[in-house]
């Protein structure tokens, strides 16, 4: 027995070692069928997921899943699917009961489905009171006379007590001639019915009119029954088909919306509910009138009574909006409050989506939606009746009706809710989100042709004027709806969109404006012109030309940039400080709309300071510099006499080293600032981002620094991003200017003081030309006689200098001044130019004729005649081009300019600030520093990221350092006659 087990044990493995094999990849599809696809004579089987074949005398059923008995058959068993068993019925009993089980007689003829049919107002009978079946169907009449009043159902199974107003017109259930029968009522012909209405909605986007089944069916009665019977659900029912044809009204025609008007003007003796004179007793509130500026006296003639605040520990911080909600038939269906996304139709977490009503908070939210998911979400549409609640003085809860704005309304055929005059508004109540009804054709059952989709949802807070507490205007919700024709809802999709916004009047605020922009503009014109007086000055010329104008052009873009840079600055604190540190409201930011003059005084502002940082970077990169060499021999030297033979004594030559070490410094000091480049967009950065003022910048009421990942990040505000960035460039920087200028510059090295000590200690003076005839003189020569010493006498000088046993350094006998503007005469500034000239004109020809040894020897002759020339102006020995040596004014040092010409003598201006660092960075901090904030500025207003406008301001900081070092080097090279290889 043992071998027959081991083999099924055998037989056994194998089948399941063959089960549990991967199959073939084919082995895991199968063919997609639909139940639309099997056709009448198959069903979908469920199990297998494909269309299988029905037996004989057999049909798809409705539900597509299984088989049901043709016309003439009945069922003799069934199990579902294709195990039905159909028979065929005998002719004398030719239907087929309601359940399809049995034959049976019909009296009155068969339906398409093979059933027995009865009149109106008949019900159908085929078993008795026990369930015996009868032979023969009955069709028993609903009596409708008095006492009675039945008719059948909708169903025809039984009957019931028919409309009321077929009793109230003919006394039974029967609507004959000459009564009138319309949507499932009776009416008297003898009563005076509103007049025939066109059931027909029109969708202007698609082009598309459409017969609609609902209005069809349900207009002409309620407008009826409304308007005879006050009948409230009709009422409301007829509102809502006016509210579904977008409130439109016209003259010429009798639309939904027509009757409704009709009714409304008719039964103006039932009153006002509310003592609200649109409000009429029995209709819905639809509207608030038609006469021009009543917009304007809805929405700014009072004030809502409550005051708002932005500290959670107050109680009215959030917008409590409630709506009254009703169906199509104009059913009451509840008090909804709209928090939990009741108007949003965007899905996100209920923190967030409440975070719309958190008073001060500016919402945007935006997504798209399937076709699909609409259809099945809002398959019955709901109608809303928005409203405001607040607290009255008793304690008593009060509602604040809240108007609507929809920009699909057409009034005598014209938007006339899409302009922006107010006066020309014509605000509504009632609202929907979605219409699935309206756009159905012929039958309710199937889908609609036509939807309607509410794509953009605003709700406006407006602050009033002046408050200081918090007082607002009634809210205004604007509507815009779009039209879908229904094609392929799988695909189709619908943009969306749900705001709040808050705004308030920012016509004072533009005019204050205005009014500094056109004052401080003044202010920059009257400085401009005297920069360009003592530039004129400055330039030898009293001439006014064309570049005397496009230079004052310059001034004024330069000062005009820093008068759009205070007033942008200032405007975007003020709205920092005033907006985010109030209490009760007082101020409300503006709107991204009304931010767009803003953005144009930070662009005109960048791109008139770039233009001033352009000239400076010119005029920078072209100054006449040279290096004063007051080293004299030490002795003589034998020297071969080229080309003679000869030797002769000739004096020893001076070191060139310390000019070449002096030029090197000049190179490097040359883009040295008062600040840290680097270290400022990295702390401003850090300060943005990970610290988290940016958040500061959001449009919304907290001013905390960190937000959680589950609340609600309200959009960024332009002009709190420029507040924000500003201040911390600001800060930052006067930080760095008092941290480099109190401790680093006195305690570890201050290199502009330093090269002035460098230039004394290398015998070395700096003589520097930034205009025709001014420029700046650093006297650098040593009061110790000669420099190119060795290390012992050089420790000895500076000693000696420590213990004030030599002279003073000053260019003056016993002063320390070393430094000076130079306001030079014609006569010397043409002798220089003069000098430097042969240099230029001896190194045309000469490259193509001589040698470069020869072009080598020119410079060098130019270089000497230079030093020569200029060692001994400051030696006072052409007394035909002398100087003196003066104060400047108070007046002339707060101008910037010099109130005397030197027409026969120069001037030198003792400067104790070191003002020749004007032709280097480090003079140029505010121009710099501005430039960077309105560079960082302008990238962020135009990308909306921090780290994008750090990286590009400090990418921009590079590229000008380095253009500013190279072509400052070669500037260097060419007026100091210095070779540019040693100046690395």
């Amino acid at each position: 027995m043992a071998t027959p087990r081991r083999g099924a044990a055998a037989a056994l493995l194998l089948a399941m070692a063959a089960m549990g094999a991967p199959p073939p990849a084919r082995g895991f599809s199968l063919p997609l069928e639909r139940p639309a696809d099997c056709g009448h004579a198959r069903y979908f089987d469920i199990s297998r997921l494909a269309c299988g074949p029905c037996g004989a005398h057999q049909r798809q059923s409705a539900g597509g899943s299984s088989c049901v008995c043709q016309p003439g058959y009945r069922m003799v068993s069934s199990n579902g699917g294709s195990s039905v068993i159909c028979e065929k019925c005998p002719e004398n009993m030719s239907g087929v009961t309601q359940d399809g089980w049995n034959c049976i007689t019909c009296p009155k003829g068969l339906t398409s489905e093979g059933k027995c049919k009865c009149l109106n107002n008949e019900i159908l009978v085929e078993r008795g009171i026990n369930g015996v079946l009868l032979n023969e169907a009955l069709c028993i009449h609903c009596n409708g006379s008095e006492q009675s009043f039945s008719a059948s159902d909708v169903s025809g199974n039984r009957c019931v007590r028919c409309e009321q107003t077929f009793i109230n017109v003919s006394k039974n259930c029967d609507c004959s001639s000459p009564n009138i029968l319309t949507g499932g009522l009776c009416f008297s012909a003898r009563e005076r019915l509103p007049p025939k209405g066109v059931a027909t909605v029109r969708f202007g986007q698609l082009g598309v009119t459409l017969t609609s089944a609902w209005f069809l069916k349900n207009m002409q009665s309620s407008a009826s029954a409304c308007w005879l019977y006050s009948n409230l659900t009709a009422c409301q029912a007829l509102g809502n088909m006016c509210v579904m044809n977008m409130n439109s009204l016209s003259s010429s025609s009798a639309d939904a919306c027509g009757l409704f008007q009709y009714i409304y003007v008719d039964t103006a003796r039932l009153g006002n509910v509310h003592s609200i004179a649109f409000w009429r007793h029995n209709l819905p509130w639809l509207y608030y009138g038609d006469h021009p500026g009543l917009a304007s006296q809805v929405l700014e003639a009072n004030h809502f009574p409550t005051i708002f605040s932005f500290k959670e520990t107050d109680q009215d911080v959030k917008l409590q909006f409630i709506a009254a909600s009703f169906d199509a038939a104009g059913n009451f269906l509840k008090w909804q409050n709209l928090e939990g996304g009741i108007l949003q139709l965007c899905p996100d977490t209920q923190t967030k989506l409440n975070a719309a009503y958190a008073f001060g908070t500016t919402y945007q939210q935006s997504c798209k939606v399937s076709v699909s998911k609409i259809l099945l979400d809002f398959a019955n549409p709901v109608f809303y009746d928005l409203f405001l609640e607040y607290n009255g003085d008793n304690g008593q809860q009060y509602l604040w009706a809240v108007p609507v704005l929809n920009l699909n309304l057409q009034y005598n055929e014209m938007f006339v809710n899409q302009g922006s005059n107010m006066n020309n508004w014509f605000l509504t109540r009632r609202f929907f989100l979605v219409d699935t009804l309206s756009g159905k054709e012929n039958d309710l059952e199937k889908p609609p042709r036509v939807i309607r989709i509410a794509s953009k949802i605003a709700i406006s807070i407006r602050l009033v004027s002046h408050t200081q507490r918090g007082t607002i205007y009634p809210p205004l919700l604007t509507i815009a709806y779009t039209d879908v024709l229904v094609q392929n809802p799988e695909t189709q999709s619908v943009t969306v969109s749900f705001s709040v916004n808050y705004e308030m009047n920012q016509s004072e605020a533009q005019i204050q404006t205005d009014i500094a922009l056109g004052v401080l503009g003044g202010l920059a014109v009257l400085w401009s012109l005297l920069k360009i007086a003592g530039w004129k000055r400055r330039t030898g010329s009293s001439i006014i030309d064309l570049q005397t104008v496009l230079k004052f052009l310059l001034f004024y873009a330069g000062e005009l940039a820093n008068v759009f840079v205070v007033i942008t600055v200032g405007t975007g604190i003020y709205w920092l400080v005033f907006f985010k540190a109030q209490q009760f409201v007082s101020v409300l930011l503006p709107l991204p709309s009304q931010e767009e003059n803003f953005v144009t005084y930070v662009a005109c502002a960048f791109s008139l300071k770039a233009l001033q940082f352009l000239e400076l970077l010119i005029s920078q990169l072209t100054v006449d510099i040279f290096f004063i060499d007051w080293e004299r021999p030490k002795g003589k030297v034998l020297k071969a006499v080229e080309g003679e033979g000869v030797i002769k004594s000739a004096a020893a030559p001076v070191s060139i080293w310390r000019t070449y070490f002096i030029a090197k410094e000049w190179n490097e000091i040359q883009t040295v600032r008062k600040i840290n480049p680097l270290f400022q967009v990295l702390a401003v950065l850090f300060f943005l981002e990970v610290v988290g003022f940016s958040n500061l910048a959001l449009m919304d009421s907290s001013s905390s620094l960190t937000r959680s990942s589950e609340s609600y990040i309200a959009p960024w505000s332009r002009i709190l991003r420029f507040g924000v960035s500003a201040a911390l460039w600001l800060a930052i920087a006067i930080l760095q200017v008092i941290f480099f200028s109190v401790f680093y510059e006195r305690f570890v090295e201050d290199k502009i003081s330093q090269f002035v000590d460098l230039c004394c200690m290398s015998n070395i003076s700096v003589f520097l030309l930034s205009h025709s005839c001014f420029g700046y003189y650093i006297h650098g020569r040593s009061v110790h006689g000669h420099a190119d010493t060795n290390m012992e006498e050089m420790n000895m000088n500076l000693k000696r200098e420590a213990e004030n046993l030599c002279s003073q350094r000053g260019l003056l006998p016993n002063t320390d001044g070393q430094t000076f503007q130079i306001s030079i005469s014609r006569k010397m500034r043409q002798h220089y130019d003069r000098i430097h000239e042969t240099l230029t004109r001896e190194r045309g020809p000469a490259r193509l004729l001589d040698s470069s040894a020869n072009i080598f020897k020119q410079t060098t002759r130019t270089y000497n005649t230079m030093n020569k020339f200029l060692s001994s102006f400051i030696g006072h020995v052409h007394k035909e081009m002398d100087y003196i040596v003066k104060d400047k004014l108070l007046l002339e040092r707060i101008l910037g300019m010099e109130f005397m010409e030197p027409s026969e003598k120069s001037i030198f201006y003792n400067d104790e600030g070191h003002s020749f660092s004007d032709v280097l960075y480090y003079g140029n901090e505010t121009t710099l520093l501005i430039f960077d904030i309105l560079f960082f500025s302008i990238v962020d207003l135009a990308s909306q990221s921090f780290v994008l406008a750090a990286i590009l301001t400090y990418l921009q900081q590079e590229i000008f350092r380095f253009i500013r070092n190279t072509l400052g080097q070669k500037n260097l090279a060419s007026k100091t006659l210095v070779d540019r290889r040693f100046l690395i």
